[in-house]
């Protein structure tokens, strides 16, 4: 058998919640839909941070985000960049022969050629670097020159340029990440593809939101409609997923006028949501098919992280990972065939803004057990300058978006100083029991506890200290 093809998909802050077929048909998806049912759905699959870069970089890498450098969506700050010794998927595949692209969001270094997706193993790139764009006021990358928008939908654009990558490299292996910046704010959708929803009587916001995924997931279509055209459908391994959990509350600035930021939109009634590193900020959608490897119409409850995809993929391919750093994830192929499977590792997640602080939004699985630092509130800025210039880089990272030519580099500005109060208790959960988080076996499971918080603290110390070791660029 040839090598198989990879399509990739990601969406952008969607949950389980965003797809028909787990919310009573209420968001119509119905590719995504027939995808589950036919392929094989992980009801137990968890991105790599609750955020954007982060969990990318570990999607990219098979290692955890804090050891490659992109630890937070703060492009400005270059706090997004993988470290340019990391290994990427793109990387992977095409020194194994294959044709690499990258359609859509990048947001793992915006604003230096050298972290340019062209400059890690993509030998094609159309798309915006960094962590959101506007759908109607975009403006292309494609691999280093710009195009201004032409007025079209953007989704629509990346499914465009998708399905061309396809058409162009159909008689070659190829590995394609397509990653939609769908349902990401700002809050813009087609007003005929909103209005049903607004019909429904769902909060505008959530209506919009809905409608956002629709689009993307007629893009998928057109994608599935592509493979089978070129007689490619069989021997290609298509995946679906999402960077993080959906956004509950979104900026002011990045919705419509008024309609209101409190965008809550049900999601099988997990706690947190993006940004936390409870189960409705890590724990997303995935599906994939692959006719020719995978028995599909099936769900499969093993628990697997973005770290495992590249050497599953690796794998899959027969191919082979050239020599760098140690990788986090493990290769699951067994698993997604059903067959015996040793238990999983224990998993782990940390994410604040700026540089990470260990005792606070982290998290490890081990088995069924679950702990659980939670944020610390009252973490503050140290003096009312560091507390502007917080201000300044929220208003430099909208003008990136719109006016890019006015943000050329990287911000060399300070970190500003934060006073970090003591952490609040750590929390316990059995998720087997209580998937939703909804009681604290911490006061019961003492020993359980302290074990954990060890590991959690060894971990985190390690990938903290390997993270200050990389060079400066």
């Amino acid at each position: 058998m040839s090598k198989p093809n990879i399509v990739m998909m990601v969406a952008d802050d969607m949950g389980y919640g965003d797809f028909g077929v787990f919310n009573d048909g209420k968001v119509r998806t119905p590719t995504l839909d027939q995808l589950i049912a036919g392929g094989t759905c992980l009801s137990q699959h968890y991105a790599g941070s609750p955020v954007c870069s982060p969990s990318r970089a570990a999607l990219l890498t098979g290692r955890y985000s804090i050891r490659t450098g992109g630890i937070t969506p703060q492009e400005v700050l270059g706090y997004d960049r993988l470290a340019l010794s990391e290994i990427t998927i793109g990387d992977v595949f095409k020194s194994a022969g294959y044709a690499t692209g990258m359609v859509g969001k990048w947001h793992n270094g915006a604003l230096d050629p050298r972290f340019h997706p062209n400059a890690r193993g993509f030998d094609e790139f159309a798309g915006f670097l960094g962590g959101w764009a506007d759908y109607y006021r975009w403006r292309l990358d494609r691999n280093g020159s710009f195009e201004e928008s032409d007025g079209r939908y953007l989704t629509d654009v990346l499914t465009d340029e998708a399905v061309g990558f396809i058409r162009r490299h159909r008689s070659e292996p190829f590995f394609l990440a397509v990653t939609y910046n769908a349902p990401h704010s700002p809050l813009q959708a087609p007003d005929d593809v909103v209005q049903p929803y607004l019909d429904m009587g769902l909060n505008p916001a959530v209506a919009i939101t809905y409608a956002m995924i629709e689009v993307m997931d007629r893009g998928v279509q057109m994608i599935l409609a592509e493979l089978a055209m070129q007689g490619l459908e069989q021997n290609t391994v298509v995946m679906f997923t999402s960077d993080n959990g959906p956004a509950f509350l979104l900026r002011a600035d990045q919705v419509p006028e008024g309609v209101s930021i409190n965008a809550s939109r049900w999601n099988c009634g997990f706690n947190g949501a993006k940004g936390s590193v409870y189960e409705g900020g890590i724990r997303v959608p995935m599906v994939i098919r692959w006719p020719d490897g995978l028995e599909g119409g099936r769900e499969i409850s093993d628990l697997i992280h973005f770290t495992d995809w590249l050497p599953t993929l690796v794998n899959i391919a027969g191919i082979e990972r050239p020599e760098g750093a140690r990788l986090d994830g493990r290769n699951v192929l067994n698993v997604l065939r059903g067959e015996t499977a040793d238990a999983p590792p224990p998993r782990f997640w940390q994410w604040n803004n700026y540089s990470p602080i260990g005792t606070s939004n982290a998290a490890l699985r081990d088995g069924d057990w679950k702990l659980v630092r939670p944020v610390i509130d009252g973490i503050r800025y140290a003096t009312p300058d560091d507390e502007r210039l917080w201000a300044r880089y929220v208003e430099m990272d909208i003008e990136y978006k719109y006016r890019p030519e006015n943000v050329p580099e990287i911000l060399d500005w300070p970190e500003p100083d934060r006073v970090v109060p003591e952490p609040p208790p750590a929390e316990l959960y059995d998720i087997a029991a209580d998937p939703l988080e909804q009681r604290d076996l911490a006061s019961e499971e003492p020993e359980r506890v302290r074990k954990m918080l060890g590991e959690l603290e060894t971990w985190f110390d390690e990938v903290e200290s390997e993270r200050r070791r990389i060079p400066a660029v």
